[in-house]
């Protein structure tokens, strides 16, 4: 079995290309070109290189003491959360803005939900002198403050989404309108691994340094490169394809991509798509979405704003249908109770989005000797709020 894209885009059935006829010269010019630039030895010279000196990779590998003891097995946590800017986001933008220097863009837009995104885009626009628009869903502008500040501060332009549910799905397709009016001039950095191919690939690459970093790390901790299971928490999915990226093809290790279950798979408030979806188009590519029998998009929900979006990257949703991967689903309760858990027992508190991934431990059965990595995406700075509000410690 094949999990990987294939020459026209395609992860088994999903992938593609959907995209207006305007869109087309700047993805196909993509297409064309991101293999031969991102693997030439002068980009990756570049890339690494800001990776250490200016991200701060490698990012640790803890082995969480209370948590293993808790759950009678061998917790290990990747940091993510001690990346600059916060989270995992930064990789793919350090990958993005140096491709986009490559292809001669002058302007960078994004869109983004939990504002991780927005600020590691933000964060390298102001590295390499660009200029930056961040789309941001009205909601969450409000429930993620801080970061709108941060962009601010970075020079970015943030610009409100009003229309939908004024959330990520609504700020990725205002972020795609503008591109379509301002295409010779401009690159879109999508956040996560959606979109039309060649994003999906591209975004994962850049992120597959996690999981070589992970496998590198276990080598020297354990002995072994492999894992027994690897969790990550999913919305579009770009945490979670880079802590799985190493270890796809390697069937012993069980990947465990972990949705937002909002409050509840049948309470109508819900992000979990694997659980509520069907196989539609949503942002560019054919995936698995939540839609109506029309094939509207059903708005999501999370408490999370990086997990409230309706869809999932293509690669995962070829990873749930072959049963590579399995996929469960978090209610917002249990991830809150999660993220407290991280926080009390190993003093570190997770972006609510990675608490998700944390939620899983107590759905899941370990072995006193199995080897458990869980990807700590983000850290809680910019969710305190919620935290207080929720306010259950």
């Amino acid at each position: 079995m094949n999990y990987h894209v294939d020459e026209h885009g395609y992860y088994g059935e999903f992938g593609g290309m959907f995209i207006p006829e305007m869109l087309f010269p700047n993805v196909e010019e993509l297409r064309n070109s991101y293999l031969s630039i991102i693997q030439s030895d002068a980009f990756k010279k570049e890339f690494e290189g800001l990776l250490t000196d200016y991200v701060g990779r490698p990012t640790p590998l803890y082995f969480a003491n209370r948590l293993s003891e808790k759950y009678q097995t061998n917790i290990y946590i990747k940091r993510e959360d001690l990346n600059h800017t916060g989270a995992h986001k930064v990789n793919n933008t350090i990958g993005q803005i140096l491709l986009a220097k490559k292809l001669n863009k002058k302007k960078i837009i994004a869109e983004t939900g939990a504002g991780q995104h927005g600020v590691a885009t933000a964060t390298v626009c102001a590295l390499m002198g660009m200029e930056c628009k961040v789309f941001m869903g009205q909601v969450d502008t409000v429930r993620q403050r801080p970061n709108v500040e941060r962009m601010k501060m970075l020079g970015a332009e943030v610009i409100p989404v009003t229309s939908g549910s004024q959330t990520l799905k609504d700020a990725t397709n205002e972020a795609l309108r503008y591109w379509i009016g301002h295409p010779d001039d401009t690159h879109y950095i999508i956040g996560s691994v959606v979109g039309p191919h060649p994003y999906p690939d591209m975004v994962a690459r850049f992120q597959s340094i996690i999981s070589k970093e992970i496998r590198a790390q276990l080598m020297v901790k354990t002995g072994k490169g492999l894992p027994n299971k690897v969790i990550a928490c999913v919305g579009g999915g770009s945490n979670a394809i880079g802590a799985f990226y190493e270890f796809i093809d390697e069937p012993e290790v069980e990947l465990i991509a972990v949705e937002a279950g909002g409050e509840g798979v049948k309470s109508g408030r819900s992000a979990a798509t694997t659980a509520l979806g069907s196989t539609g188009v949503l942002h560019g590519s054919k995936t698995l979405l939540m839609q109506d029998e029309d094939g509207q998009v059903i708005e999501p929900h999370s408490i999370s704003a990086g997990l409230d979006y309706p869809g999932i990257g293509p690669q995962h949703a070829h990873l749930f249908a072959t049963g590579r991967a399995t996929f469960l689903n978090a209610t917002d309760e249990e991830a809150m109770v999660a993220g407290m858990e991280l926080t009390r027992e190993e003093g570190i508190i997770p972006a609510i989005e990675s608490a998700h991934a944390f939620a899983a431990l107590k759905m899941l059965n370990f072995s006193k000797d199995e080897v458990v990595v869980v990807n700590l995406s983000g850290r809680g700075d910019k969710d305190l709020e919620a935290y207080i509000n929720w306010g259950k410690y």
